[in-house]
């Protein structure tokens, strides 16, 4: 059903809802709609997107009453932290896609969902937080070179949701080869802490990245008559992409690990060298202070107490004792 039922009147429903809304003109263009051109557009009046705030209360009214969508597709639509996936639905697609947050204070590995319905004269997409890939889709309707009908729309989300990846993905191989280089350079065990975060966000993106490209695989295989040979095509490349993102995030995570663990074996051959330095010192010193342990003790018959070169002697015996602990760590090639 491709129409919208509009036995409620619009009043009823929030503008704040509506993050925008376009009658596509088939050149590249759209033309602003609100509420009560949604709710009085026919199919014959050609391609329509409609983008919604999906927490807004009116727009999950209009998506579950008046979309004509089936149920089960409109809970998929509004659920919530869903995984990337595509499924075919009568003669529509059913579409969830993430992409990275670039937001001012957020952290792009904080996925953004997108969620939408595509079918031959609709297109329906959904988010919460701002999208900036959907943002560079209105950009290009607004400037007269959008897309000319629904599947493009989807194709052109699509890919801009994976290009918007590439910087992220870039920037985190940048930050573990400025670690790298510092490892060789003047290893420090506080790198860790940023190798772990790196790894931390290498890990997220790939939660998501990796189920969007079976996403584009199932996009590519879709079997409808409104989607084209060129939007397969372009479902198949964002496809590629896509794994090849994952595949980025794989070596990533792998040369994370690989730093360190080379800075945990520079930090415990460090420890172990000032243990040895300390082993020696204790081994020298040992002999040394059993002697003047044992000269120590306050009991008669002490040698020496009475004889003013007693210290003197006592001095030399010692240096004597360090001088062949010294001379039998060096024979035993203990240093």
């Amino acid at each position: 059903m491709n129409g919208t039922d509009p036995t409620l009147p619009h009043e009823q429903l929030d503008e704040a809802s509506l993050l925008g809304a376009f009658l596509l003109d088939g050149k590249g263009g759209g033309k602003p709609l609100k509420w009560k051109g949604i709710l009085s557009w026919k199919p014959e009046d050609g391609p329509l997107w409609i983008h919604l705030d999906r927490k807004a209360q009116d727009a999950q009214k209009w998506l579950r009453k008046r979309s004509g969508l089936d149920p089960l597709v409109c809970s998929a639509l509004l659920s919530e932290d869903p995984r990337p996936r595509a499924h075919v639905t009568g003669d529509g697609l059913m579409v969830i896609l993430r992409g990275v947050n670039l937001n001012p204070g957020e952290e792009p590995d904080d996925m953004i969902s997108v969620r939408i319905w595509a079918d031959a004269d609709r297109i329906i997409t959904l988010r919460s937080p701002r999208l900036l890939a959907v943002s560079d889709v209105r950009e290009r309707l607004d400037a007269g070179t959008g897309p000319h009908n629904s599947a493009e729309m989807l194709t052109a989300i699509a890919e801009r949701l994976t290009e918007r990846m590439a910087p992220v993905i870039d920037n985190l191989d940048d930050l573990v080869d400025g670690i790298e280089e510092k490892v060789i350079e003047e290893p420090d065990a506080n790198l860790r802490r940023s190798l772990s975060e790196i790894r931390r966000q290498a890990i997220s993106l790939r939660r998501y990245i990796a189920p969007q490209r079976e996403a584009m695989v199932h996009l590519q295989n879709a079997t409808l008559d409104w989607l084209s040979p060129n939007d397969l095509a372009s479902f198949r490349e964002t496809g590629d992409r896509t794994m090849r993102y994952v595949e980025d995030l794989d070596e990533l995570r792998d040369r994370a690990m690989v730093i360190h663990e080379e800075i945990s074996a520079r930090a415990s051959e460090q420890m172990n060298k000032t243990m040895y330095v300390l082993s020696l010192v204790a081994g020298v010193f040992l002999p040394l202070g059993f002697v003047t342990g044992l000269l120590g003790i306050n009991v008669g018959g002490m040698p020496g107490v009475d004889s003013h070169s007693a210290f003197t002697i006592v001095c030399l015996v010692l240096a004597g004792l360090a001088g062949l602990a010294l001379w039998l760590f060096h024979r035993m090639k203990f240093f």
